[in-house]
């Protein structure tokens, strides 16, 4: 033991007998043991304790004036059980110091040992936190095999385990490989497992000694442990130095330790004067032993250290000072408080009889103190005890750093503080971490596999490991936003997955607009045969007294005219966005029109046939010819439309539907039909019109007359009835604008020909050949009929 390492205990002494209330009066003495990691030095020490004459013989006494009241060590658990077994005759307090002797808890045949260790718990999630923030998935937990080790795999594999970390391997090095043993074959050697870069090591002074040896023998035998990150339980001060006096610094470099917070001020105020203090009880009083087994003499020699009694440096000071200060520092602290408050309960308050009776106190009375380490929560500055004895306290997340004097300097990157009970607050800096040369100085990577991008779910692998997976792309109409996603999730009805679906985009709102190339298409289109209409319209009110336009009922072809002139200009309801207004026109509107230009069509054949059988002899079909008979079939067959159109507003009106699933990435705006029964009624209907007047035409096609129109509407009722017969499985296979277009189109050419096949000939007759339109040449043309 060197001296500086013992400036921990000469510094927690000081501070209390400058404390003006604890201990007045009273002096506290110690001895100060060092084991060696050995079990029988062990022994030897506890014995020593025990006997207070010259021989090292327990329960004698001969002359001392020193009583032993409490013992104070830092040892493993075993070595901690161990020393148990003889104090627990006497029941002398004993208090562990050591931070990781949570074994310890479970202990029942321990009722006199009392822990300064701090809840693990806190501890525990502050790693996993650590973990998930590096997004290390894949990492190695390494323990020494023993009940200490044995309770942190316990412990730390359900935690991470839920954390959704996959633990690559655990490994029990045995402890007896300290003893010389030789190191046994592991099936699942850490340093094979390639992509695993992080190992969480669990452990104590002892511990680490432990896992330097090892770590030289896997090197030996030609495996190099250079490039892995070591995140510790249990790496501060002390035991770094005896770490790093097994192998190189190049092992601790970049390491992470989680250690307890100190919320004492380690300076000193005036640490000179401190040292001064020490350096005259070293030369004076500072003596070493080494107690024989036995019933030996026990044998005191003055120390005769190397090293000069200086102050030490500033960065020295600092390792002296710190973590494991604080644990001795508590530990000290508490005894002396229970002491205080033993006495002060004992004395009645009065100087001389507190000094008296503190002289005569038994270990074994402290006990009732000692177990109520809550009452003394002031004395400790900040250290609060818990219901199960832990120590409530803060962590500082440390980076261990070698320098190129081979000399090893902590840098704090973060801290895990309590936020509540089940609640931590986790703040790390990676901006100030020193990663390893060999990672290139960037944050190393461990994971199974590689992260699956966003775009991608994770696919799990039969028997592997849940962080071992494949990466397959989302599905149609799905996405994932992050990294890893366990599945892939459906945008809002108004967006759509990019194209490599790795977020939701708007949807485009899209519509048949007057400005698209397909509704400059149907608006060119339908202003040219809305012209021609006017065109033909024109002709015939200009030769209105012309055989032509006389023959076959002059009334019904105006009407005629009029409604295809009406059906082109429906066609401009259907472009544009739709309205509520729109909607509930466009469709009745078609309907009705269309309904009149048939029905006129309808009554212009039956005119013919009428007009045929009335000019036989004795015929009663005379008294159906006129107007009456034509204005009552257009009026009938129109009616039926109207009423069917009435009713279809009545019970389930069109209005303006968004459409966000028939089109990926388009919110349609449309007129929904409200009644597709109606709709299609009132085809029905139409069609229904068609088919009687191209039957009625087909049959009358053959008559004579020069002006007889039945071929003509023969020919434009198949043109009309095709168009439509064609629309219905066009109209149902589109989307969106293109089966608005559709339907556009279908009035567009079904009316074009009726205009063209029905009127074309006339105009032709009208303008190019005048001289055949004539009332002489009709009746020619008739009588050679007959």
């Amino acid at each position: 033991m060197k001296y500086l390492e013992l400036l921990p205990f000469m510094f927690a002494f000081e501070k209390i007998y400058k404390h003006s209330d604890l201990l007045l009066n009273i002096s506290l003495g110690y001895n100060i043991y060092e084991n060696y990691l050995d079990a029988r030095v062990t022994s030897d020490a506890a014995i020593d304790l025990l006997s207070g004459g010259q021989k090292t013989v327990p329960n004698y006494s001969c002359g001392g004036q020193n009583k032993l009241l409490a013992v104070l060590e830092g040892a493993d658990s075993e070595t901690t059980k161990q020393i148990s077994t003889l104090l627990s005759i006497y029941k002398i307090p004993q208090i562990s110091y050591n931070v990781d002797n949570h074994v310890l808890k479970d202990e029942p045949h321990l009722p006199f040992v009392y822990r300064m260790a701090p809840n693990q718990e806190l501890f525990f999630m502050g790693i996993v936190k650590m973990l998930l923030h590096f997004r290390w998935t894949w990492i190695g937990l390494l323990t020494l095999d023993n009940a200490q080790g044995e309770r942190f795999l316990q412990t730390m594999v359900p935690v991470v385990m839920r954390s959704g970390i996959c633990i690559a391997f655990t490994l029990r090095i045995p402890a007896s490989y300290f003893f010389g043993k030789p190191l046994p074959v592991l099936k699942h050697s850490f340093y094979m497992q390639r992509k695993c870069n992080v190992f969480v090591y669990h452990g104590d002074v002892f511990s680490m000694t432990v896992l330097g040896m090892w770590i030289k023998e896997v090197e030996k035998r030609g495996n190099s442990l250079v490039g892995k990150v070591w995140i510790t339980t249990d790496l501060h001060d002390i035991n770094l130095r005896v770490f790093l006096r097994i192998f190189e610094t190049h092992h601790i470099h970049g390491a992470f330790s989680f250690l307890t917070r100190a919320n004492v001020n380690t300076n000193y105020d005036n640490f000179n004067s401190f040292l001064f203090t020490v350096n005259k009880i070293g030369r004076g009083a500072f003596q070493c032993f080494d107690s024989n087994p036995g019933l030996s003499v026990k044998r005191w020699e003055r120390c005769r250290e190397k090293e000069e009694r200086e102050a030490p440096s500033l960065d020295v000071l600092e390792m002296i000072l710190s973590q494991d200060s604080y644990s001795i520092y508590n530990s000290i602290q508490v005894v002396a408080q229970a002491l205080n408050a033993a006495c002060s309960t004992r004395s009645h308050w009065t100087l001389k009889g507190r000094w008296k009776r503190c002289q005569k106190l038994q270990p074994w009375q402290l006990h009732p103190f000692q177990r109520n380490l809550q009452s003394y929560n002031n004395a400790t500055e900040g250290v609060y005890f818990g219901e199960n004895g832990d120590m409530a306290v803060d962590f500082d997340i440390v980076n261990w750093v070698a320098t190129p004097n081979r000399s090893i300097k902590r840098v704090k990157v973060g801290s895990v503080e309590r936020r509540g009970v089940e609640e931590i607050k986790f703040t790390i800096d990676q901006d100030i971490i020193v990663w390893p040369e060999w990672f290139n100085e960037t944050q190393p990577e461990s994971r199974c596999t590689e992260s699956c991008p966003p775009g991608y779910t994770k696919l799990i692998k039969e028997g592997e490991p849940l962080c071992c997976y494949d990466c397959a792309p989302c599905v149609e109409g799905t996405m994932s936003t992050q990294e890893d996603s366990t599945h892939c999730l459906r945008c809002p009805e108004d967006e759509h997955p990019s194209k490599i679906r790795d977020q939701c985009v708007p949807n485009h709102i899209t519509f048949l607009t007057y400005e698209e190339p397909l509704g400059i298409l149907l608006n060119v289109l339908t202003l040219s045969f809305i012209l021609a209409t006017g065109f033909v319209l024109g002709i015939f009110i200009k030769h209105l007294e012309t055989p032509v336009v006389k023959a076959n009922n002059r009334d019904l072809s105006y009407v005629l005219l009029i409604s295809l002139l009406l059906s082109f200009l429906s066609s401009f309801l259907f472009i544009g966005q739709p309205h509520r207004v729109t909607c509930l026109v466009r469709q009745t509107a078609f309907s009705i029109i269309f309904s009149v230009a048939v029905s006129s069509v309808l009554a212009k054949t039956v005119t013919v046939v009428v007009a045929f059988m009335a000019s036989k002899p004795g015929s009663r079909m005379r008294k159906w010819l006129g107007k009456s008979l034509a204005n009552s079939i257009v009026f009938f067959s129109s009616s039926i439309q109207v009423g069917i159109c009435t009713l279809w507003l009545g019970i389930a009106p069109p209005f303006p539907h968004s459409d966000m699933h028939s089109q990926v990435g388009e919110i349609i705006l449309q007129c929904n039909e409200g009644s597709i029964t109606m709709f299609y009624a009132s085809l029905g209907y139409m069609g229904f019109l068609a088919i009687i007047c191209f039957t009625v035409a087909f049959l009358a096609r053959k008559l004579p007359g020069a002006f007889n129109e039945a071929k003509l509407i023969t020919f434009s009722m198949l043109v009309f009835c095709s168009v439509w017969v064609s629309f219905v499985p066009a109209y149902l296979s589109t989307k969106g604008k293109y089966m608005v277009a559709v339907q556009v189109f279908s009035i567009l050419t079904s009316s074009l020909g009726l205009l063209g096949c029905i009127f074309l000939p006339k105009c032709y007759i009208i303008l190019l050949r005048p001289h055949l339109n004539t009332k002489e040449q009709l009746m020619v043309n008739h009588q050679d009929g007959l």
